[in-house]
């Protein structure tokens, strides 16, 4: 995965995210639109078949880029309980 900053304010941030697909940039969206600071957050594609997407954030206040980095830990933390939940249910089972 390869990171691109398209533009960078005090309340926006556009990213262009090269190799990765929806199945990382939904969940991302997903949990920066559950935020109060968040105003906007979505990405694009220029095409489907494009290994280009652009992830685009408006905050109304914090640093995006604080915001962000907080949704991925956000996410890291729920995947790590997740995969925890799940060894544990799989070890019980047998």
């Amino acid at each position: 995965m390869e990171l691109k900053t398209i533009k960078k304010t005090a309340k926006e941030l556009e990213l262009e995210i090269i190799g990765e697909t929806e199945t990382l940039l939904n969940p991302i969206v997903e949990v920066l639109l559950e935020y109060e600071d968040v105003d906007y957050a979505s990405y694009m594609s220029d095409h489907p078949q494009s290994n280009k997407r652009r992830l685009y954030i408006r905050v109304t206040k914090d640093k995006p880029e604080a915001i962000l980095k907080r949704a991925v830990k956000q996410l890291e933390d729920e995947i790590k309980t997740f995969s925890k939940n799940f060894v544990a249910k799989s070890k019980s089972k047998k």
